[in-house]
């Protein structure tokens, strides 16, 4: 039975007293004990600094709080990834705090999974029950028949959890539905991931070329705060899209590539910089292997060659490498963050960084940084007593031979059941809603209807946790601790998520569900510490550090690293030639291309379009439609359709349409927007609206989601990617069915 767009979740039933945590108690229960600084002059009684999670890039905040409650969020100086600014979501955050939608009680099924009814239940209930339904099964099917799927800081704590309690079975959808294909890419090359946040050096770059990367729409703070300040030092931009973004406004160079073929012209542009001597000779001679095989293999990838093949002109390709080349080693071709493409995806990252190489860009000003982390140790824990089976991720007799982490739609295809030899009869999902972050949807559904037992923490009422037989209520990111974040960046730094008001309702903050299970299950020695915060104060005395003085400031940042070659940093390169590697043996020793091929996209058949996606720069994903604060200014997302196309086809700008892709999957109405920004063989939808869930009363039956109409995926044979730009759909006018 699947759910259709008017049906999610009735709650019945009335919630068992006494399971709230006492008013009076519940600031010191939950972290907020310690007395706070008055901040006269602002908009709160205190200020409580904090780091974000309206998307993942975890800026640094100030929460302004008066009479207990947030009334605006800002930015903190302090912390490097924001420097006192925030993006629409960051400011935004009250939105979801006060989400009349939120999840505040346990909720336990009432009905058979398909019909979506439940009754709310006292954290003891709910918890016993998830208990009991995990030793039941490590019980019958061993401790690999779970599996979570986490996407969000404080899936830490439910990772630790589940590696106790035996199971490797741990992915979440943005390894191979988004930039898995590029790490790799870069490791193969590099013997490093770009990382996030990127190590790009956007500010110090003379020529930025984004391919496909929609800076400004795909509104991570730290980058876009640089690419402005790019611009602001007489940056250009070179923008290769189908699309006119909003970054492609600002370009010196925007070339309409044909969809798919981006390898074709990455080809050609190396082609161009080896045949008129425009590389870095030095620096390669010095850091790289591979260069007599690169040119030989992209002596015939001629401008010529590649024209056919983009539909971009020869002498734009000419003029655009020299342009590029012109500027190196501050010649950043910047790497992107979803690569998910076309399932050749791999390939073209490679052709990315190969490029960046030629330029020598990787270890230098205005190219790449060699980022360094603040050493703030891990506790240390007792060793693992059961040693899990090999994750059945991957299908019967296929290996992707470069994944360095678990497919998410793997896991999902092993709980099918008769797929792979041992079956996973569980799922624990941590803050992802699979139905719309996982391409395949009626698999999914196929899974869910499968499982023995499904368990969703989530802060608000998402699709997924209609299909739960457990929904754990969790506090959001403003009511709650999580572990402390130290990534390797260019200013090492540690920076507190703390609470700064009390949970609403009976919501908890994810350490404790997460201790809580762990109890119940006998797991309580991976877990040695009383509450969030003497874990914290453990970890941080690891390294010097106090709880004190962090969560006063919000963020310390350690000393001043090198991060260029130029500039007192060794080059590295964790290859296993030491070196920079044009040419990969590791690809070559797995059967594959050493350099990458261009291999041509399928075309679309008569009368279909190239379904492409992004982002908006006010919403992260599905995470945000709900949020009331950001749909004051998006809503809803429109079809891009080329202007003439839609003439052709009868469509006004404005008119409601609906798409149809090649297995008769139906989508919409959505608003049409004709315009002359898009190429005429592809239309364009910003992810994350057209939501089902009806609990979701805000952002429920807005838009459209394309998704829904993701049925067919290319699978990146290096690593296991699902490429989610080769659906193809009709579009056409036509009332909601």
């Amino acid at each position: 039975m699947a759910l259709n767009r008017r049906e999610f979740i009735q709650i019945g039933g009335a919630m068992t007293a006494g399971a709230a945590v006492a008013a009076t108690g519940a600031a010191q229960a939950w972290g907020l004990g310690q007395p706070r600084s008055p901040a006269p002059g602002t908009d709160g009684d205190t200020v409580v600094p904090t780091f974000c999670e309206l998307c993942f890039w975890k800026c640094g905040v100030l929460a302004h709080v008066r009479d207990g409650r947030v009334t605006k969020i800002t930015g903190n100086g302090a912390h490097p990834l924001s420097r006192g600014r925030l993006c629409p979501r960051g400011t935004a955050g009250t939105g979801l705090l006060y989400d009349p939608d939120r999840l505040t009680r346990p909720l336990l099924r009432a009905e058979a999974r398909g019909h979506q009814v439940f009754r709310e239940v006292s954290w003891e209930v709910a918890l016993d029950q998830v208990a009991e339904r995990l030793q039941a099964l490590k019980e019958r099917h061993g401790p690999e028949a779970l599996a979570l799927y986490s996407h969000g800081y404080g899936g830490s704590w439910f990772k630790t959890l589940v590696r106790a309690y035996g199971s490797a079975n741990i992915a979440a959808p943005s390894y191979a539905q988004c930039r898995g294909a590029r790490e790799v890419g870069f490791t193969l090359t590099f013997g490093s991931p770009v990382g996030s946040p990127e190590c790009t050096d956007s500010r110090n770059a003379r020529v930025l070329t984004l391919i496909g990367s929609h800076l400004g729409e795909n509104m991570h703070n730290t980058q876009v705060q640089e690419l402005a300040q790019a611009l602001d030092r007489g940056a250009e931009l070179v923008v290769v899209d189908p699309r006119f973004s909003t970054v492609a406004g600002k370009a010196r160079y925007w070339l309409p590539i044909k969809p798919g073929t981006d390898t074709a012209l990455l080809l050609a542009w190396m082609h161009v910089i080896l045949a008129e001597g425009l590389h870095d000779a030095e620096y390669l001679a010095r850091h790289a292997t591979g260069l007599d095989e690169l040119r030989a293999h992209v002596a015939d990838k001629t401008p010529q060659w590649a024209w056919t093949r983009t539909g971009l002109a020869p002498e734009r390709i000419v003029e655009t490498a020299r342009f590029i080349a012109g500027a190196r080693p501050a010649a950043l071709v910047h790497p992107g963050r979803r690569s998910s493409w076309y399932g050749t995806d791999t390939q073209r990252s490679r052709a990315i960084a190969i490029l960046g190489a030629l330029l020598g860009t990787w270890g230098r000003r205005g190219g790449f940084t060699r980022p360094a982390a603040l050493d703030v140790p891990k506790l240390e824990l007792p060793p693992w007593d059961h040693q899990p089976a090999p994750a059945p991720d991957m299908p019967p007799g296929v290996v992707y031979p470069f994944a360095d982490k678990l497919l998410a739609h793997g896991l999902r295809d092993a709980s099918v059941p008769g797929t792979h030899a041992s079956d996973i009869r569980a799922w624990l999902v941590y803050g992802t809603n699979l139905l719309t972050s996982l391409p395949h949807r009626e698999r999914t559904l196929e899974a869910l209807r499968a499982l023995d037992t499904v368990i969703a923490v989530d802060v608000l009422p998402a699709e997924i946790t209609g299909w739960a037989d457990v929904v754990l209520p969790e506090a959001t990111y403003l009511e709650r601790h999580d572990d402390l974040h130290a990534p390797p960046f260019r200013d090492p730094y540690v920076a507190l998520r703390q609470p700064v008001v009390e949970p609403a309702g009976d919501s908890r903050p994810g350490w404790w569900i997460a201790r809580e299970l762990a109890t119940r299950l006998g797991l309580e020695a991976w877990f040695p510490w009383t509450d969030a915060e003497d874990y914290l104060e453990q970890r941080l005395s690891l390294a010097g550090l106090s709880l004190a003085e962090l969560s006063e400031a919000g963020v310390i940042e350690g000393p001043a690293q090198p991060v260029y070659y130029d500039e007192g940093l060794a080059p590295s390169f964790d290859t296993p030639s030491g070196t920079i590697e044009l040419s990969s043996p590791q690809m070559a020793a797995a059967g594959l291309h050493p350099i990458p091929v261009y291999e041509p996209p399928d075309e679309p058949p008569p009368g279909h379009f190239r379904l492409l996606h992004g982002r908006s720069p006010t919403h992260t994903f599905g995470r945000t439609a709900n949020n009331r604060v950001l749909g004051q200014v998006q809503d809803d997302n429109a079809l891009w359709l080329n202007a003439q196309v839609a003439a052709e086809l009868g469509l006004d700008d404005g008119d409601e349409v609906v798409l149809e892709n090649e297995d008769g999957v139906v989508e919409g109405p959505v608003r049409l927007k004709a315009t002359q920004r898009i190429r005429p063989d592809c239309v364009y939808l910003a992810h994350g609206f057209g939501c089902r869930a009806s609990q979701l009363t805000f952002a429920h039956d807005k838009g459209a989601d394309d998704a829904a109409l993701i049925t067919r995926t290319p699978i990146d044979p290096v690593m296991g990617g699902t490429g989610l730009n080769a659906t193809f759909v009709v579009v056409r006018k036509e009332g909601r069915t």
